[in-house]
């Protein structure tokens, strides 16, 4: 048998082909477990997928591998795949393949790849789980998302995010534990970062720029002008009423405002929206000139009076006491409701400071303008006690009109020191008018009660003249002396040393309120109405007269009427 050659060809092919399945048959040795292998599909039955990755026996995949979510086979004879080698042959001599593992573990490799390479990586929010979301990524591979970087502010809801596809950035991975952790804030604070820098450089005080509302709370709202939030404080938000900023915003509104201030240090703005617009004060007061009869809408109600707003910026105050002529309003509430529509004056308008003055009770005629015709002095009136104070009692004379009884006209001759010994709330009296005054636009009514009557001092110095002795009642002892009652409302004073000729050092052991006695009138003060008694020159009357046997005492007669009665041989009358 002849030797074969290197030169000839069909040994050269021999040898080729020898070297080629010796090299294959060294690569098939090196295939291990665990390993990614190229095969080709050789056939697809009804259950599997037949594929030869070029070792002793072919592998038998679980066609379900191979179909999409339609359930259509993505895979035909002759395609080249990768398959992962879960083992090299099972009990059937089979190896055992798959296709899924392989994709899994191409997608693991690529997702170490990005995070090596610091790429972000796409995904889809797919639900929601303890402390975070589930995040979908490359090859339906599952990431953690947790809840403080999903946003650069804490999110309260986070279902919102469910189903939307965002860009991350990969902050921790873990191949072996399966274990990937994404941020999504990162990226925000990147971007707001660069935003920043750009808007601070074009950032100017007067600017007109464009906004998100970020943020609102009680006292204005936060705008998003692009990296940096500016403050647009709710005075500034609208030149009318603004209660909270929810009224005229939401977040996420769009707005364009106006910068007012901008600190390019602390990085502070303040911006304003109504600036944007002509000040409705500008033109006030020619609109609203004093007389003007407006019509506004109730906005505002305070213990002091009601807000009316007259158009979106101007509003004016109706004081409490411009809301009716007659009636005390305690409250507001009492006359208007907050909605309400109402009609006013204007009585005042003071465009610097921003405030009109308006009334209600100015659409009425005033009732008092006539008040001196109706009740000219002199004028007796029937009326209610409304109120007592120390120095007299307020009087209604009609719905709104109170007068004044001071207590100096409440008697005649009774020393009043407060008006409740007379008086009760409640109680209805009569009185004369003694005057009316205007105060501003309310009249003050003077009243007198004790002018109902004749004053009893112009005829108490014919009545009782010095040297008359009088019976009279103990009403009150004081230590200088005791006051005493002579006839009804008429009160005079005996000092303490008018009581005895002998020192009298306290009057209470002298005498007791309640006692009758006599006592002489001594003075008459009708400047002052005061009447001065002395028991003691009633005594010494009495003495005089019981020594010529006569009786001392009556009412009306005096000493000197006694004296003169003797002279011309009259016998006087004697006191009961």
């Amino acid at each position: 048998m002849e030797s074969m050659s290197a030169s000839d060809p069909q040994n050269s092919d021999g040898e080729e082909s020898f070297a080629s399945l010796f090299e294959e048959s060294i690569k098939k040795d090196d295939v291990k477990e665990g390993d990614i292998v190229r095969g080709k599909v050789i056939a697809v039955s009804k259950d599997h997928v037949i594929v030869d990755i070029g070792y002793k026996s072919e592998g038998a995949i679980p066609l379900y591998e191979f179909t999409g979510g339609d359930g259509v086979v993505t895979v035909k004879a002759g395609d080249t795949i990768d398959v992962f080698l879960e083992n090299r042959e099972d009990e059937n001599g089979l190896c055992i393949l798959s296709k899924e593992k392989a994709d899994r573990l191409k997608v693991w490799d690529e997702i170490s790849g990005a995070c090596e390479r610091d790429e972000l990586i796409e995904g889809t929010i797919s639900t929601r789980v303890k402390g975070g979301l589930s995040v979908t990524i490359r090859g339906g591979v599952k990431a953690f998302l947790p809840g403080s970087q999903v946003d650069l502010r804490p999110v309260r809801n986070l279902d919102a995010f469910i189903g939307k596809s965002h860009r991350f950035k990969v902050i921790k991975f873990n191949k072996k534990r399966g274990n990937i952790v994404l941020s999504r804030r990162v990226l925000l604070e990147k971007e707001r970062a660069e935003l920043k820098e750009q808007t601070l450089d074009k950032l100017k005080e007067g600017q007109m720029v464009e906004g998100i509302v970020k943020n609102l709370t009680e006292y204005g709202a936060f705008i998003d002008l692009g990296g940096i939030d500016g403050l647009l404080h709710i005075t500034d938000m609208s030149w009318g009423r603004v209660t909270h900023p929810s009224e005229l915003f939401q977040v996420g509104d769009h707005v364009r405002v106006k910068v007012l201030k901008f600190n390019s240090e602390t990085e502070r703005v303040s911006l304003g929206l109504k600036q944007m617009m002509e000040d409705p004060w500008s033109h006030a007061q020619e609109k609203y000139p004093p007389g003007t009869v407006v019509r506004g809408k109730v906005v505002s109600l305070k213990d002091y009076g009601a807000f009316i707003e007259l158009e979106q910026g101007i509003e004016g105050l109706v004081h409490i006491s411009e809301m009716s002529w007659t009636r005390r309003v305690k409250h507001p509430s009492k006359v208007l409701a907050i909605g309400d529509t109402v009609e006013a004056v204007v009585l005042d308008i003071d465009p610097r400071q921003n405030r009109i003055s308006l009334g209600i009770k100015q659409l009425e005629p005033n009732p008092f303008a006539s008040l001196k015709e109706k009740y000219p002095p002199g004028t007796v009136v029937k009326g209610v006690v409304r109120n007592i104070a120390d120095f007299g009692i307020f009087v209604e004379i009609e719905e709104g009109i109170d007068g004044l009884v001071h207590v100096s006209d409440l008697s005649w001759t009774q020393r009043v020191k407060h008006p409740s010994e007379l008086y009760q709330k409640g109680d209805e009296v009569e009185a004369v008018v003694l005057n009316i005054e205007f105060d501003g636009e309310k009249p003050k009514v003077s009243l007198g009660i004790k002018q109902l009557v004749p004053d009893p001092w112009d005829r108490i110095p014919y009545d009782y003249p010095v040297g008359r002795i009088v019976d009279c009642k103990i009403l009150k002892v004081l230590d200088f002396g005791a006051f005493v009652e002579i006839e009804r409302g008429v009160e005079g004073l005996i000092h303490v040393s008018e009581f005895s000729e002998e020192r009298i050092e306290d009057a209470k052991n002298f005498v007791k309120p309640g006692q009758d006695l006599k006592a002489e009138i001594i003075s008459i003060d009708t400047a002052e109405r005061k009447i001065g008694l002395s028991f003691r020159g009633a005594a010494r009357a009495e003495e005089v007269a019981d020594a010529q046997g006569f009786s001392v005492g009556a009412p009306t007669a005096t000493l000197g009427d006694v004296m003169r009665e003797k002279l011309a041989g009259l016998t006087p009358k004697k006191s009961n």
